[in-house]
């Protein structure tokens, strides 16, 4: 069970969300005491929680958020190769005259 009562609390807080036990308890012995080691473990918990989390948006239909900003990232990229090839179009017939 977790020690401090920092760990408790984020133990309590889990299981009140809907987190199993188990869970619930790897994560708040995962975060070290103030001043020890780096929380690798506890990045690591958290990364595979918001995999397993994203896996449920996409399954339920609400698409994955990743997915979204690729598209955005898309059509920036879409409108500034359009722009670009509008200026360079425009530079053509300066240059024939």
């Amino acid at each position: 069970m977790a020690r401090t009562k920092s760990n408790k609390q984020l133990y309590g807080r889990l299981r009140d969300s809907g987190v199993r036990k188990n869970v619930a308890k790897r994560v708040a012995e995962a975060l070290p005491a103030k001043g020890q080691k780096k929380p690798a473990r506890a990045h690591r918990l958290a990364d595979e929680l918001s995999a397993a989390a994203e896996a449920i948006r996409e399954r339920a239909g609400g698409g994955s958020r990743k997915r979204s900003n690729v598209a955005k990232k898309a059509a920036v990229t879409r409108k500034a190769k359009a722009a670009k090839r509008s200026r360079s179009a425009k530079r053509v017939p300066k240059a024939r005259r």
